[in-house]
């Protein structure tokens, strides 16, 4: 048909269905001076849809009228708009006005003149956002309609574009909420909640994940009343059924009633969510939930992994109850609290235990052990503390009549029936008022082992209380702070380097600067005696200031003799590192020495990485725009949450020894070295183990991933020219 009779095209439509008003129609407002445009308008599109949904006209005939509807009309798709009412260019003004004042930008403007010499075609393009400009003669019922169709449509993608980013907006927010959580069930309810608020609905479902051929529960909310731990069971088929699949096509499934998300793990554990749905949801937020599942997955196994590496490093794997860093953290919390006053530490020394481990077995020694907790735990009062802090020591913390040296001793008058045998043992106790204290947990720790020491040597079986006569050790450390002075001054202090050896190639790779001290009559006092007294002292100032410039020096010269890809890693103290000029002091050490920082690292350790996050954070930020790399040493030893680990920007991190050592015998030693390096794989960290002293353990940590060790395998420390010499031979042999 023509143009001029394509009017027919709208004859014979049927008419429209009755419901069809109900369902949500597209808003289009109309801004013209002349009311025969509006009713014009109305009549050539009021009978027609556009995607299935009905057109709604709102009405303004001026530009004024327009401002003032704006302001609450809130969902319009559309504005078919007259340029000339009010002032020949009020059109143009009010586009202004919807665009830049009233940050519109989703809602689409035609323009329609019946003067286009007031605003020309292409300058109104131009000059202005607006999606289509026609003159009101050429405008027919079939091209208006077209054009308010298009304008419909590409309104109806920008609100899916608008939506969609909202929701990725929503999931990064949500990922960082989530990094804040600690512990695996609450990181698992808050996938449930974020998940659950992403779409728009209540929060009903659980998140599971295999454990011993069956479906366990980390968290539930909602109509799902399962506790975190719980196993699914046949009474849970509505949950078991639509997880098993998920977990088995490895894939989230959508029904109407229902959405399984399947979150893939890395330590080979995957995870699966339930969501009810109390409507169903479109396909906008099923792809918002496939990014959100693939985003937390992540979190989720390293949260895992974490909190089992957390269970590993706090509690006693052969008793369960808190381990000597668990204690320290307790002792640390009730010294700061009005507890102290009324509270009593005591150490259970189990009297010639080690001849009872030599004579029956290692195995019999576990069990008598775990006999002793039991009974410690069960017979004395439920508000007491019992730890496992040695060997064959326990601890009992808590209420000065509670911890009774008699009661305690009481305990150990009926045998312990261990393989059918009765054992008689006896223990020797050691005491701390902590009201009476001034330190510390780990000085609470010492003072008693020093009361237990006193005890043992008066009469086994029996118990001791520390004294501030005891103060000898105090004593000697004042004198050794002199003596440590002096020697600095004389230049007694030296740098020995251990090597950092490629498990793989056996090749050097770097080295760890250690500080040493000889005395003028030729003895070495041990770092772990005069390192804490220039902390003290607060002479490690100094001293490290000192350690910088050597180690950076002596790696220029590694470099001069061709070993330029060379690592230096140099000690910090927490002392140093906390010192408002210590910025200024490795900057200067770089500067006077020429050291490449990329090739200088710095090792903290995990308890300093844990103090004063947003500070520490700061701090190493500006150490990182240096170039110099950051490193965690002794991991595993302390606690450190997953958000604060990633916010810190490390480089690496350093299996502590005693993991590394324990890693052929103890399963709990090989557990907690595995979980490092993975956690390390997991956040893109580099990975060094310590204390490395023999072949089984370097092939055991190379198997698990570990890329570098350090040990006397390869290497004790050594002086600047023996290192040379060694890095010779090495270079030789590899």
């Amino acid at each position: 048909m023509s143009g001029d009779r394509d009017d027919l095209l709208f004859l014979d439509e049927p008419p429209e269905p009755p419901t069809a008003r109900a369902r949500r129609a597209w808003r289009v407002m109309v801004v013209d001076d002349d009311a025969d445009v509006h009713s014009t308008t109305r009549f050539a599109l009021d009978s027609l849809e556009v995607h299935g949904r009905p057109l709604e006209f709102v009405h303004a005939y001026s530009a004024e009228e327009a401002r003032a509807q704006l302001e609450h009309e809130a969902d319009l798709a559309v504005i078919l708009l007259d340029v000339v009412m009010e002032q020949p260019d009020a059109g143009l003004h009010l586009v202004r006005h919807v665009r830049e004042t009233l940050g519109r930008s989703d809602v689409r403007i035609i323009l329609r003149s019946g003067q286009p010499g007031y605003a020309p075609e292409m300058d109104a393009i131009r000059g202005y956002d607006i999606n289509d400009y026609r003159t009101k003669s050429e405008l027919t019922r079939a091209k208006l309609y077209t054009a308010v169709a298009a304008a419909i449509r590409s309104y109806q993608q920008i609100r899916m574009l608008e939506r969609g980013r909202a929701g990725l907006e929503q999931i990064v927010q949500a990922s960082t909420e989530l990094m804040a959580l600690h512990g695996l069930s609450a990181f698992a309810h808050g996938v449930l909640e974020q998940a659950a608020a992403l779409i728009g609905q209540p929060v009903d479902g659980v998140l599971c994940a295999p454990a011993q051929g069956r479906l366990q529960a980390l968290a539930a909310a909602g109509s799902c009343r399962l506790s975190a731990g719980r196993m699914l069971e046949v009474e849970h088929a509505a949950l078991l059924d639509p997880l098993l699949r998920t977990l088995k096509q490895r894939s989230s499934l959508y029904e109407s009633q229902h959405a399984t998300l399947y979150l893939p793990g890395k330590s080979g554990r995957d995870f699966a969510a339930y969501l009810k749905l109390a409507k169903p949801i479109g396909e906008l937020k099923r792809r918002l939930l496939d990014v959100f599942a693939r985003n937390v997955a992540v979190g989720l196994d390293n949260v895992e992994l974490l909190t089992h590496l957390n269970q590993a490093a706090f509690h006693d794997p052969l008793t369960g109850l808190p381990n000597r860093t668990r204690l320290v953290e307790l002792l640390d919390t009730l010294l700061t609290g009005r507890g102290r006053a009324a509270a009593t530490l005591s150490l259970v020394d189990i009297d010639h235990f080690a001849e009872t481990n030599d004579a029956l077995g290692h195995h019999f020694g576990d069990l008598l052990l775990g006999a002793v907790a039991q009974r410690l735990v069960s017979r004395l009062d439920q508000r007491l503390t019992v730890a496992r802090v040695g060997s064959d020591i326990f601890c009992v913390l808590g209420d000065d009549r509670s911890v009774d040296p008699a009661a305690i001793h009481a305990l150990f008058a009926t045998p312990f029936t261990i393989d059918s045998q009765d054992v008689q043992v006896s223990a020797t106790l050691g005491l701390v008022r902590l009201g009476e204290h001034d330190g510390n947990g780990a000085d609470a720790l010492k003072d008693a082992d020093i009361a237990l020491k006193r005890a043992k040597t008066q009469r086994r079986g029996g118990h001791f209380y520390f004294t501030r006569s005891m103060g000898e050790e105090i004593r000697t450390r004042v004198n050794m702070m002199h003596a440590l002075r002096n020697g600095f001054r004389r230049g007694e202090l030296f740098l020995v380097y251990q090597p950092q050896v490629c498990l793989a190639h056996g090749r050097a790779e770097g080295a760890e600067a250690l500080l040493r001290w000889r005395t003028e009559d030729g003895s070495l006092v041990p770092p772990d005696r005069f390192i804490p007294i220039a902390e003290y002292s607060g002479l490690i100032i100094d001293i490290g200031a000192w350690v910088l410039r050597e180690a950076c020096a002596e790696l220029v010269r590694l470099r001069a003799a061709g070993y330029a890809d060379f690592m230096m890693s140099i000690n910090v103290s927490q002392v140093q590192f906390r010192h408002p000029q210590f910025l200024a002091m490795l900057r200067r050490a770089l500067d006077e020495t020429g050291a490449p920082p990329r090739y200088v690292e710095l090792e903290i350790t995990e308890s300093m990485a844990m103090e004063e996050p947003e500070v520490l954070v700061e701090l190493l930020g500006e150490i990182k725009r240096t170039g110099v790399s950051i490193a965690i040493d002794d991991f595993g030893t302390g606690f450190s949450s997953l958000s604060h680990l990633q916010r810190l920007q490390v480089d690496r991190l350093k299996i502590d020894r005693t993991f590394v050592t324990e890693i052929t015998g103890s399963a709990r030693g090989s557990s907690i070295a595995q979980m490092v390096i993975q956690l390390g794989r997991n956040l893109g960290l580099s990975i060094v183990a310590e204390g490395v002293e023999d072949d089984r353990q370097a092939r055991i940590l190379h198997e698990l991933g570990c890329p570098l060790g350090q040990g006397y395998l390869f290497a004790q420390p050594l002086a600047p020219q023996a290192l040379l010499e060694w890095l010779a031979k090495d270079a030789a042999r590899t």
